[in-house]
């Protein structure tokens, strides 16, 4: 009986070979010498949430360490004060000179100071204008926010630095104008209502148009665009009021001279210019009002377009 033959083996082997396995690095135990590890740096400065007092401050810290701020407040200083002392001046020679007795009223002495508080007007219109718009010229804002996310934060502290400055400004000028001409002009002193309507009343509305100019500055981010889109709001209704000679237009024309700025400005002096615009408090009520929609279009413009 015959072996059946032995199938020739093959020289390499069928077993796939063991999978490779990477030394397992030995523990060793750490030196005795080596130092061990730092705790995490933790700043002695107490952390906390910004708020709008920090918001404040650096509004604060802007506004008066820019020149366009002392300039413009001098200048408006030097208008409100010069105007009003030449003005009670000229009268005062023109009464001598004529050898009459001229009666000048309280009321009406504090007229004068109108003159220069219209001019003044320039100087509060650029500022306020400058105030936010030298930030987009510069590149500015962006650090702004970058430091405060809030936008509406920003806006609200520009505008209560804006106008505390403005108010506090204009409030003292427009006292010490009116306590020359009394003095200048020798009469007596007007009533408690016309007092603070030509002092406190002025300086709020000067402050107003000045917050109307920084919305608009916040909403064309130009500073010239915005100072001549003002003048044009403060100047433009007299101007087409005096061009308005058609009978047809005669409503509009009256509607123009009444509540132009400079009509709204002069009817807080009394009654020394005439019965020009809305009578009593009312010009603070409409300049509030505008400065408010505005404002809240000033707002949305930061909020939702980018810088």
């Amino acid at each position: 009986m015959k072996t059946p033959p032995t199938p020739p083996t093959s020289s390499t082997s069928s077993t796939p070979p063991p999978p490779y396995q990477q030394p397992v690095p030995s523990q060793q135990a750490p030196h005795p010498s080596a130092a061990p590890q730092q705790a995490p740096y933790a700043s002695p400065i107490p952390a906390r949430r910004a708020h709008l007092g920090d918001a404040l401050a650096s509004e604060w810290t802007k506004l008066r360490s820019v020149r366009a701020t002392m300039w413009s407040l001098g200048v408006l200083v030097l208008l409100i004060v010069g105007v009003g002392v030449i003005a009670a001046l000229l009268i005062v020679s023109a009464r001598d000179a004529s050898d009459v007795d001229a009666e000048v009223s309280g009321e009406s002495m504090l007229g004068l100071g109108f003159f220069g508080v219209l001019l003044g007007s320039l100087c509060v219109i650029t500022l306020g204008v400058l105030t936010i718009t030298s930030e987009y010229g510069t590149g500015m804002i962006r650090t702004t926010l970058t430091a405060c996310p809030s936008r509406a934060r920003v806006l609200a502290a520009k505008s209560l630095v804006f106008f505390a400055v403005v108010f506090t400004v204009t409030t003292v000028t427009t006292m010490i104008v009116a306590a020359l001409q009394i003095a200048i002009l020798d009469t007596d002193a007007p009533g408690t209502t016309e007092w603070i309507r030509a002092t406190v009343g002025v300086s709020f509305y000067l402050a107003m148009l000045g917050l109307l100019s920084m919305a608009v500055g916040a909403l064309v981010r130009h500073s010239a665009g915005a100072i001549t889109v003002m003048i044009g709001l403060v100047l433009l209704p007299l101007v087409l009021a005096i061009f308005m000679m058609a009978r047809s237009l005669r409503g509009v024309q009256e509607f123009l001279l009444t509540y132009s700025i400079p009509s709204q400005l002069v009817q807080l002096y009394g009654d020394a210019f005439g019965t020009v615009g809305p009578g009593g408090w009312a010009a603070l009520w409409i300049i509030t009002g505008t400065t408010a929609v505005a404002m809240v279009g000033a707002f949305f413009s930061l909020d939702q377009r980018d810088v």
